[in-house]
């Protein structure tokens, strides 16, 4: 793995920095406080190509692979506006359709992914299953060629932007009992799906949703990949999830910590910059070393993840460092602040909901723990 930034990179970098900055802090921190869409800032990296940098070029996408998507995750978010979409639409669904796909399906759906004129959003989470994906109660049972999804999945964001929900629903089971799940796309005005807000305190531009499915009929077309074989399929696509979300926690942590050390270098209370005092200056030290250590280990895990290696283990630990590190950065941000951590004008309360939702999803820190004892430790399963 080289850890020197090519110049391909370096330039991604700088070209994504500049539309987001056209855009800024205040732009995101609006609208998450009133859960408006970032539509705007979406649209101008699609135009770019930046919103479907990972997808195959001959779907009209960049060609590149999750080191460079986990780039553009990064770079928006240090400069203040994070994009939670990027995580489920570009990073999940898109790599799901690309890899397990049709032809007829990627042709449909990947160009418009690429451009960001089109979005699917992913549908897992139930209320009764919550990390446990084997007790998935939504069915999809055949009805001649067509299916029939009955059942509740919650915690679904951005539906209202979407043109499509990747549903995993369970389609039998096998010898042993065991739940067999495949992947569908469900076009988001198919007669039979309800979709209810979900009211949440953190501020996101991104609205929450519970779907429910009563006997929403598709086609055999939209069966995505082999039938039974949605674990698998679907495992593939949570690495990239948790790549992209360590990468948005990264940029948060930088973004929170260049405004954080502009304060502090102007600030005076008693006739000296507040950052001169080692009270000040120690947190946020310590907090851009627990962010530097989270980009190493993102970068790992896309570049893992880019050439066919096991991934897992570094995509795990990526997205707990980085969640940390972001809570780390922001709380120590606005503590840096004083009062005016809290003051709207300043604007990093928003990040600190965005931060402390992605310490619990993808999948809770506590999880990560789990694997990383098990399957890195070599410990007795402890759930």
């Amino acid at each position: 793995m080289d850890f020197l930034d090519i110049d391909e990179h370096r330039d991604l970098r700088a070209a994504v920095a500049e539309i987001a900055r056209g855009f800024g802090p205040r732009y995101y921190t609006e609208r998450a406080a009133t859960h408006e869409p970032c539509a705007e800032l979406w649209t101008a990296l699609g135009k770019a190509g930046f919103i479907g940098v990972n997808i195959p070029a001959a779907h009209g996408g960049g060609g590149g692979g999750l080191v460079e998507l986990a780039i553009v995750c990064e770079e928006i978010a240090a400069q203040g506006t994070p994009l939670l979409l990027l995580l489920v639409s570009a990073a999940i669904s898109a790599e799901l359709i690309a890899d397990f796909g049709s032809d007829d399906q990627r042709a449909r759906w990947l160009p418009g992914l690429a451009d960001g004129t089109a979005k699917v959003v992913f549908a897992i989470t139930e209320p009764d299953a919550g990390t446990n994906s084997h007790r998935l109660s939504t069915t999809a049972t055949r009805d001649g060629e067509d299916w029939l999804l009955r059942g509740t999945k919650y915690y679904i964001s951005g539906v209202d932007e979407a043109d499509a929900v990747l549903v995993v629903a369970r389609t039998g089971r096998d010898e042993q009992g065991s739940a067999l799940t495949s992947l569908f796309i469900v076009p988001t005005d198919a007669p039979g799906l309800l979709r209810t807000p979900l009211s949440v305190d953190a501020m996101l531009p991104e609205k929450q949703f519970t779907l429910h499915f009563d006997d929403v009929r598709v086609g055999p077309e939209s069966l995505v990949g082999q039938e039974g074989h949605g674990f698998r399929q679907m495992f593939r696509g949570l690495n990239p999830e948790r790549i992209t979300g360590a990468a948005l926690c990264v940029g948060i942590a930088r973004h929170a910590l260049g405004q954080a050390a502009a304060y502090a270098k102007t600030r005076q209370v008693w006739d000296t910059p507040i950052g001169g005092h080692q009270g000040v200056a120690h947190p946020l030290a310590k907090a851009k070393i627990e962010t530097e250590l989270a980009a190493l280990m993102t970068a790992k895990a896309a570049w893992l993840h880019d050439r066919g290696l096991p991934a897992g283990e570094a995509s795990n630990m990526a997205k707990y460092a980085a969640a940390e590190a972001a809570l780390a950065a922001l709380d120590a941000a606005i503590q840096t602040h004083g009062g005016n951590g809290m003051a709207s004008e300043y604007g990093l309360v928003p990040y600190w909901g965005l931060a402390r939702l992605l310490r619990i999803a993808p999948v809770n820190r506590e999880m990560v723990l789990n694997f990383v004892a098990q399957h890195s430790l070599g410990l007795p399963r402890s759930y």
